[in-house]
């Protein structure tokens, strides 16, 4: 491992915030960055950075301050706000307790931060303010974690990183930890560093530079021991091929999401889905395929703290049968059965033990380890279930790194649930209340359109993770932006489709159960129409426009009826049809029909697909000319022409339709997606209607 320090990054650094916030705390963002920057040593929050500092109190006072890195902070993106500063006289004082609540020690941090407003400090506040140092720093290195994780995990350490670092015990974090951490520190006031058991590793400093560079150090001397350890040992498996994997995936992910599927106790939302998220490389194939990865599985994660993410133990799913859907499904139920009876009997036998009363957690596997297909974590966003499978993908390499240096030994149940169920940790989780859309997935066509993207924003703005798709790369990616911008990147997804292709729409399917894991909501958007009277229509342009406007409409339902019925857990169909359905237009015949096609083709799928639990409803929207910045590609087309058909000038076409409805509204996007919304969410128990989204037009009126 490298230093990555830089004088010229640490002067910018300085510039930025040194005059606001001084030399000190602005070279402490920079080596918190610099340390949160390589997954390797934290990741996810992991991991904590102080400074001690004299602060200029309200009253004119110099006093001591420790800024420490604060809750919902990470170290690759802090800023000096999330270091919040905290009286360091007072806390120094708390040492003479013999004993503190962690109620109480949050207590206490929270009335001795000078901003009130500030973000809770770590739990570690204490360790760093019982050491004397005025930089410290503290990661969660892999290579120091392999070597903790053994039946003599301090020999090993003391071997490989010698003798000016503490080893200290695995206690919990808190108040305990901190008085031992500093006694035995004051038993070798020499030390550069310290290492926690089972836990990661402390550096500190005078200064920035030499306590990060002391991190780099000993994590370097660490990677080196392992690497002689290991000579000559090559890997234990061959690697599987990643293609085949990733196309696996499209098939086991609805299978599973449907497994990991809860009941909800909600009869209009029956279900509590998960995410999925799939990780797999030449390297994750060939790990899982190694003889002890079963066995590993079992075992503990790397440090405590990832027991929130990932759960004690990851699931492994021996000789798989991807060849035979129905046996997988059997094969898949079984195992998560188990999983969760395992469980069940953990939490029993460590409230018994410890004579405790607790509120249990749900019993699911957040990470299932599938020979021949990768790591599939499981979450309630795609962002919780990306966190679980990186910390999974890390924990694979290492727990195979210590396996083959001796045994990998990790914390025992009692300490696992200590820290499980630790409120503290439970925290970092956060309760926000979930968004009606919460935990499912929708795939638009036609989203680059002005309809396409308000309702893609619309459903992501209600929880939903995205997967929009257009034959239109470039307006596929301009729409995507717009989403991500609204709800995050990490919400959607971006794929290419042709409606019309039936290749294009299985692999844009395939692709959406490989992002998320499966399908929940689909949105039929994708249109064209085409002007002309009958007598005069090109046959080729009829074909055309019903290829697109009826055949995508079927391709589309097929592809989503196939998926839903995979995963067992009912869903959501919306057609785009058309204020045409019921109030054609002259000069519109091939786009009438064909949303009229559409439309019965939607009665009909509401029959069929009422006895899987999903529901199939049509919008019929009148004339959406843009949204936003980004127009309607379809009335760009043919608005010159319906203007001539009806009469106007093209400049008085969108005042015309507007006046023409009994509200005289506009009728945008966004309206079009908040009815696509309210289907979605499943506010009625309603199948096979219309909605009509168009100001009112009494022709138009459902009847």
């Amino acid at each position: 491992m490298k230093s990555r320090w830089s004088d010229d990054e640490a002067r910018q650094f300085c510039d930025r915030y040194a005059p606001r916030w001084g030399e000190p705390l602005a070279l402490r963002v920079y080596t918190s960055r610099l340390i949160g920057a390589d997954p390797d040593l934290v990741m996810h929050g992991g991991g904590n950075t102080s400074v001690k500092i004299v602060k200029e109190n309200l009253l004119g006072d110099r006093v001591e301050a420790l800024c420490v890195k604060g809750s919902g902070w990470d170290l690759d993106s802090i800023e000096p706000q999330g270091l919040p500063a905290l009286d360091l006289s007072w806390l120094r004082r708390l040492r003479k307790l013999e004993s503190l609540s962690d109620e109480e020690m949050v207590n206490q941090l929270r009335t001795r931060l000078f901003d009130a407003s500030a973000p809770n400090p770590s739990v570690e506040t204490l360790l760093h303010a019982f050491l004397p140092h005025v930089f410290i720093d503290h990661t969660h290195a892999d290579a120091i974690l392999a070597l903790t994780n053994q039946p003599d995990g301090a020999g090993l350490i003391q071997k490989a990183l010698g003798d000016r670092v503490v080893v200290v015990p695995y206690v919990m974090p808190g108040f305990r930890l901190a008085k031992l951490a500093a006694e035995m520190f004051e038993g070798k006031p020499d030390a550069e560093g310290m290492v926690l058991l089972k836990h990661g590793l402390f550096t500190f400093a005078p200064d920035a530079r030499t306590s990060y560079e002391r991190t780099i150090h000993y994590v370097d001397r660490a990677e080196a021991f392992l690497r002689e350890r290991l000579r000559g040992r090559g890997p234990s498996a061959p690697a599987g091929d990643v293609a085949e994997a990733r196309s696996r995936m499209a098939q086991v992910g609805p299978i599973l999401r449907g497994l990991l599927a809860t009941p909800s106790g909600n009869a209009d939302q029956p279900h509590r889905r998960v995410i999925l998220e799939h990780r797999v490389t030449p390297e994750v194939l060939a790990l899982i395929a190694a003889p002890q990865c079963a066995s590993l599985a079992e075992r503990g994660p790397l440090t405590p703290d990832h027991v929130i993410r990932t759960k004690a133990r990851h699931l492994f799913i021996g000789q798989p049968a991807l060849q035979d859907p129905e046996a997988l499904r059997s094969q898949l139920a079984t195992a998560i059965a188990g999983y969760r009876t395992r469980y069940d009997a953990y939490f029993a036998e460590q409230v018994r033990a410890k004579g405790v009363t607790r509120s249990k957690l749900d019993p699911d596997p957040r990470v299932l380890l599938i020979p021949g297909v990768g790591i599939v974590c499981a979450g309630k966003t795609r962002k919780d279930a990306a966190i679980a499978a990186d910390i999974a993908e890390h924990t694979l390499r290492i727990k195979a790194t210590a396996e083959a240096i001796g045994r990998y030994e990790p914390l025992d149940d009692s300490e696992l649930f200590d820290m499980e169920y630790w409120s503290l940790e439970q925290a970092k989780l956060g309760k926000e209340a979930e968004k009606p859309l919460a935990r499912q997935v929708a795939l638009v066509t036609g989203a680059a359109g002005a309809i396409g993207v308000a309702t893609c924003v619309e459903l992501a703005k209600a929880g939903a993770h995205v997967v929009l798709t257009d034959v239109d790369e470039n307006g596929l990616e301009r729409a995507r932006g717009k989403v991500a911008q609204a709800a995050g990147k990490s919400s959607c997804a971006a794929v290419p489709m042709d409606v019309t292709d039936e290749e294009s729409v299985s692999r844009a399917f395939d692709e959406a159960c490989r992002a998320f894991g499966g399908v929940d909501i689909v949105v039929a958007n994708a249109g064209i129409a085409h002007v002309s009277p009958l007598s005069e229509m090109d046959a080729r342009q009829f074909q055309k426009v019903l290829d697109v406007n009826l055949g995508g409409y079927f391709l589309t339902l097929r592809a989503a009826a196939r998926a839903m019925r995979s995963q067992g857990t009912g869903g959501n169909v919306v057609i785009n049809a058309s204020k045409n359905v019921f109030a054609p237009g002259a000069d519109f015949g091939a786009y009438s029909a064909s949303k009229a096609a559409g439309h019965q083709l939607g009665k009909v799928a509401a029959i069929e697909l009422a006895p899987l639990g999903i529901r199939v409803n049509m919008i019929n929207a009148d004339a959406v000319f843009a949204e936003g910045d980004t127009p309607s590609g379809l009335w760009r087309e043919i608005g010159p022409d319906r203007a001539r058909s009806r009469g106007i000038p093209p400049a008085k076409l969108q005042e015309f339709y507007r006046e023409r409805n009994l509200l005289h509204a506009e009728v945008t996007g966004t309206h079009v997606g908040r009815a696509v919304v309210f289907f979605a969410s499943n506010q009625t128990p309603t199948t096979g209607a219309t909605l009509p989204v168009d100001g009112g037009i009494a022709a138009a009126f459902p009847r």
